[in-house]
């Protein structure tokens, strides 16, 4: 056989340029642009892009802020008649993945390369809070293989219980692994680097999680509220601060705030005034904002679901806005308050997962969301002593849903959730809604899904139900 010879000035040249590019590879490093990221900085920038995320227009101001009949359009109503566009559809999923799930689990993998588990902690905390917003909103939902897209190009879909029995086991292993009197860390514009907070939040979230699978497996909620009390039910208390984002002045202002830089096409609904008016509640001034028409004395709510032209009619000056608490440049996003953690352990003494008096802590959850903003004293034992008001443990989904729900306002996502499940208040559909009469359920999968993961997004819809607006996700059985 012939040998191929090569000539040697082939081999000097190639060798010469490999010894080029290496030089050039070393000469060429941006001093100033780091090739690891820092953590403090992953930290900040994830707590911020998927706290806008969550409070933002497409996951809330379109969509679940509407569904609850919190807000509603006097423009543009079609998102309020349950037509929401495509774009806000694909940019919840595609934000809360690659700017959430995929950086929490790298910031993740940074506190183990860094031996400071505090970092994982407060990964695997946020990471799960995502993960639980996602599969509240779309039911079943890439879990097990996400974020690892040099494995698992297109990630299968797993079933609602498997996520949430999956989000009690990270949520418990990372309040375990919180070490509050070493290892700080830096970047938490969320808490503040206050580790115990951090223990707290991810309790809480355990607590939320618990009732969301109670109606499907009541002992398994029940084993995690047994977990937590072995734990010292190391919750929230009164002199805790809530876990809410401080905003800042442009740029890094409220998401609401920055929307009305701009635009004006929504009012508080009909619906929260009405409640808040039958129940002589003090937070409607603070809730609602007066017409702009001069000499207006009444606070005027819109229905939810008009058609384009009707909305248009009542006119911007003549009708209320959402009030300055949520709209205003440097308004904070709660992600957890007191005031929940209260209404979850009042549930949970109702269905006797735990040991307590729900009536009490119901009084307490209610007393806890008026001090949110300010209102303490006669004005709140005046709203506890109306019969509208007071504890019937008959019907205690009544008594919570109704109360939680105006303890969440403007919590859009999460109100949405205790809404399904607890099926209070008994929201009317949107006016000239589009779905025969139905109320939205859950948002559909971005059509992205349909088209690079197809087989992954047939099964799951094969196995909960048609890829609907009115389809039930797995914690919803009433």
């Amino acid at each position: 056989m012939k040998k191929l010879l090569i000539p040697f000035y082939i081999i000097v040249a190639v060798t010469a340029l490999a010894g080029c590019q290496k030089e050039l590879e070393r000469t060429n490093v941006n001093p100033n642009e780091p090739t690891v990221v820092q953590p403090d900085y992953l930290l900040s920038n994830g707590i911020k892009s998927n706290v806008d995320t969550y409070w933002g227009n497409d996951a809330t101001m379109e969509t679940s802020l509407l569904y609850v009949q919190y807000w509603a359009k006097i423009q543009y109503p079609d998102p309020d008649r349950y037509i929401p566009a495509t774009t806000n559809i694909q940019t919840v999923w595609n934000n809360f993945y690659a700017q959430g799930i995929q950086d929490f689990t790298t910031l993740a993998q940074l506190g183990d390369s860094l031996h400071n588990p505090n970092y994982k902690a407060v990964a695997t905390i946020m990471r799960a809070w995502i993960f639980q917003q996602l599969t509240d909103l779309y039911g079943d939902i890439p879990y097990t293989q996400a974020a690892n897209i040099e494995k698992y190009l297109t990630p299968v879909y797993d079933s609602q219980r498997t996520v949430y029995r999956g989000l009690l086991a990270d949520l418990k292993g990372a309040a375990q692994i919180i070490s509050p009197s070493d290892n700080a860390i830096i970047g938490d514009v969320l808490l503040s680097g206050n580790m115990n907070s951090w223990k707290k939040f991810a309790n809480g979230l355990r607590s939320r999680i618990a009732l969301r699978i109670a109606d499907r497996d009541p002992a398994a909620a029940k084993a995690v509220f047994t977990e937590l009390a072995a734990e010292g039910n190391f919750f929230l208390t009164d002199k805790d601060t809530d876990v809410k984002l401080n905003y800042l002045a442009s740029p890094n202002q409220n998401p609401v705030g920055r929307n009305r830089e701009t635009r004006n096409d929504y009012r508080i609904s009909k619906t929260v005034v009405d409640k808040l008016k039958a129940l002589n509640d003090p937070r409607l001034s603070i809730y609602a904002a007066l017409p702009t028409e001069p000499g207006s004395t009444n606070y005027v709510g819109v229905t939810n679901g008009l058609s384009a032209d009707s909305a248009s009619r009542l006119g911007f000056t003549k009708t209320s806005d959402v009030g300055a608490a949520f709209t205003a440049t440097q308004a904070p996003a709660w992600l957890f308050t007191y005031a929940e953690q209260l209404f979850i352990l009042a549930e949970a003494a109702q269905r006797n997962l735990i040991s307590g008096n729900a009536a009490d802590l119901y009084q307490q959850a209610i007393r806890a969301s008026f001090k949110q903003y300010g209102i303490t004293g006669k004005p709140v034992d005046d709203y506890l002593a109306q019969a509208s008001v007071v504890y019937d443990a008959t019907n205690y989904k009544k008594s919570i849903g109704e109360q939680k729900w105006l303890a969440l306002f403007s919590e859009g996502l999460e109100a949405f959730a205790e809404w399904r499940r607890l099926d209070y208040p008994q929201l009317t559909p949107a006016y000239t809604g589009a779905l025969q009469g139905k109320m939205p359920l859950r948002l559909t999968y971005p059509s992205s899904e349909q088209a690079l993961n197809g087989n992954n997004y047939k099964a799951a819809v094969a196995r909960q139900g048609a890829d609907l607006l009115t389809t039930k996700v797995w914690f919803d059985i009433y």
